[in-house]
């Protein structure tokens, strides 16, 4: 049985209209995690309320509609103290969350990698730190002997120790998993494939768009819920016009994601900045689009990722109407508009990949005697080898690579007779 839960949704009175967009938000995590929502209540105020956040004649409306429809939980669009959830729950008769809490639960339930699950972990814990309450003040420990100063140390204190330790625990653990990352990830760079990151606000249809993109690989989750995916896949996919690269889908970004997740996915995120180009996807029948664009911004500008170069695109196509689809293209009528299942607009997406990849992947040419032919293998490990073709005697090898890898190839080839070097205009 689902469970049966009440949204609340807050603000001030300067950005009320920013409430409904919020809520509807926090609609779609609560369906994402399993609940049944039996009803919602507003509140826009002229200042907070330092007990209890909203006023207390809304409080009191909230326990009526708990006890009236049987709301098992009622969930807060905002973040609560620990203060402020206590003294909530002191008013209303059922368990109350707050959005963070609500987004490390869907979190928890979809994370599936090792360092997954520790991420989220990490992330709980640093939440339920300083919400842990003196429920199990009377049950202190009692320490026997000579030389004893009465009662031991209270379970609350023995729990909050658990919990640093934990946490201690979680961060050495994380960041040998980031240093093992990180050496695979510089294996993965020196292999001459160029990288695409696959980002956008959670719920643009990112998971379902590298499905598309490599059709034989074995297909990756992809559901019309906010987070359905969150540990990041890799896919190789063939760019047309330019050649293979490697496409990663990423976890959705989200408005006030929670700070405790923020530092734990840290890691994670920092592989956009490894990569060659960033593919961001704008959800076309979104109502809060220009929302979710901005939060996407903002989130690369905190991981120093707004300089790698960036082909956008507005994705779900296919669930607009002509009316939206006219006014996206009078806004940003060179952004292509794709659709994943249809397959319109991934001709125009594909190009606008292979131009961004190929500011850094340039392409060259070297012609190589048949008498060289072994160093056919030396060349794959520097660059990728889109063509090879077959003259008098010699081979045409046509290569997409970095300037870096250029240049240090042919000094590697110098010496070697009969080579010429080139740059190729098509």
């Amino acid at each position: 049985m689902p469970e049966r839960v009440l949204l609340v949704g807050l603000g001030l009175k300067s950005v009320a209209a920013a409430i409904p967009a919020s809520l509807a938000e926090l609609e779609g995590l609560a369906l994402t995690a399993g609940a049944e929502i039996v009803g919602i209540r507003t509140q826009a105020l002229p200042r907070w309320n330092s007990r209890t956040l909203a006023g207390t004649g809304k409080i009191e409306e909230i326990a009526a509609a708990v006890r009236e429809h049987k709301v098992q939980t009622v969930i807060f669009d905002a973040e609560l103290s620990a203060s402020q959830q206590k003294a909530i729950e002191g008013t209303v008769p059922a368990k109350v969350v707050d959005r963070t809490r609500l987004i490390l639960d869907i979190f928890a339930q979809r994370a599936h990698t090792r360092e997954g699950r520790m991420q989220v972990e990490l992330a709980q814990l640093s939440y339920l730190l300083p919400r842990l309450t003196g429920a199990w003040r009377s049950f202190s420990q009692q320490v026997g002997g000579i030389g004893t100063r009465g009662p031991g140390e209270q379970k609350l204190e023995y729990e909050r120790r658990h919990i640093q330790r934990r946490i201690l625990e979680l961060r050495e653990k994380i960041e040998s998993v980031k240093r093992a990352r990180a050496v695979r990830r510089q294996a993965r760079l020196s292999v001459p494939i160029p990288q695409i990151a696959i980002i956008g606000y959670t719920n643009a249809g990112k998971s379902t768009l590298l499905n598309t993109l490599a059709p034989s690989a074995s297909p990756i989750y992809a559901d019309d819920k906010l987070f359905a995916t969150l540990d990041p896949t890799a896919r190789r996919v063939k760019i047309p016009g330019f050649g293979w690269a490697v496409a990663t889908d990423t976890v959705g970004f989200i408005q006030r994601l929670p700070t405790t997740l923020v530092a734990a996915f840290r890691s994670t995120l920092e592989e956009l900045t490894m990569a060659d180009c960033l593919l961001f996807l704008s959800g076309a029948s979104s109502p809060n689009r220009e929302m979710q664009e901005r939060t996407v911004a903002s989130i690369l500008d905190e991981m120093g990722a707004r300089d790698i170069p960036l082909v956008s695109a507005f994705s779900k196509a296919d669930a607009v109407d002509a009316e939206t689809r006219r006014a996206l293209v009078r806004k940003a009528p060179l952004r292509p508009m794709i659709s994943s299942r249809t397959g319109e607009g991934l001709d125009k997406l594909y190009e606008a990949l292979a131009r961004a990849l190929s500011e850094r992947w340039i392409l060259k040419h070297l012609y190589l005697p048949f008498s060289e032919a072994s160093r056919l293998g030396m060349i794959r490990s520097a660059a990728q080898v889109v063509s090879v073709e077959t003259e008098s005697e010699r081979m045409k090898i046509g290569l997409r690579i970095t300037q870096a890898n250029w240049d240090r190839l042919l000094k590697r080839m110098d010496a070697l007779p009969g080579v010429e070097s080139g740059t190729s205009t098509k």
